[in-house]
């Protein structure tokens, strides 16, 4: 399936008392693209990730999805079409890894045969052996492996676009290195439009081709990834060296 694209189209987000969260947001990204939204928390990425699901709705402007509004979308087949994958995984306890990466094609109606072949497929894109992991359960998992389980169930329905928000912030820095770089070669090989919410700059720049910071509210960068580092934009400069400080002898 081609990827689509996103627009964020003069987008804000209000809260009650006329405080915005999200104001005039003007975005964007490019089918088959990683965008990554960097900035301190109560910025706004969040926000205005979840509204491309519909899990957040703008107060004003308008989001779109392959150059139609996401409001006009049933919002089971808008939701069905885009993958969605957070820190903590949302893997159900009770079912075992099979059911927890097939459930959106179980809930589609599929054979269990197809279930089967497919669950195999995305386990393996996410680095997991489905005859050795598809009857363990989530408390049987490592971080790392239920991450990956997390994001195979995202890929299931083979959707056009993938939400990740935070994936991996909860995960050592040995493991969350091993998992950058196992998505970032099964997103060259699957081709999927990505918004990735991250607070990790190093992760973005690996990840990304395009990074977005947010600060209140508002974008107050936009840069392809090769130059951040080098950007003399304050804001980003700011975040570079707050990432990146030297320690003296």
């Amino acid at each position: 399936m081609a990827a689509v694209g996103v627009e964020f189209a003069k987008v804000s987000y209000t809260l009650a008392g006329s405080r915005f969260l999200l104001r005039d947001i003007s975005l964007r990204l490019e089918a088959g693209t990683t965008t990554a939204l960097l900035g301190r928390s109560g910025s706004g990425k969040t926000t205005l990730l979840r509204m491309v699901n519909r899990l957040v709705a703008p107060t004003a402007g308008e989001v779109q999805v392959g150059n139609r509004s996401v409001g006009a979308y049933d919002v089971v087949a808008l939701r069905r079409s885009i993958g969605y994958v957070i820190q903590e995984t949302g893997l159900f306890p009770h079912m075992t890894v099979e059911r927890n990466a097939g459930m959106a094609l179980e809930l589609a109606g599929r054979s269990r045969a197809e279930i089967s072949a497919r669950v195999a497929e995305v386990l393996s894109l996410a680095g997991l052996d489905f005859a050795e992991f598809r009857e363990r359960y989530p408390w049987q998992l490592s971080g790392g492996q239920r991450q990956r389980v997390g994001l195979a169930r995202a890929l299931a329905m083979d959707p056009e676009i993938l939400l990740m928000d935070e994936p991996f912030g909860a995960l050592d820095p040995l493991t969350r290195a091993e998992m950058q770089t196992m998505l970032r070669e099964l997103l060259q090989r699957v081709g999927k439009t990505v918004l990735l919410v991250t607070h990790d700059l190093d992760e973005a720049l690996y990840l990304a081709q395009r990074v977005v910071f947010l600060a209140e509210g508002e974008v107050v960068a936009d840069l392809p990834s090769g130059e951040v580092l080098d950007s003399k934009n304050p804001q980003v400069r700011d975040y570079v060296l707050a990432v990146h400080r030297m320690v003296s002898a």
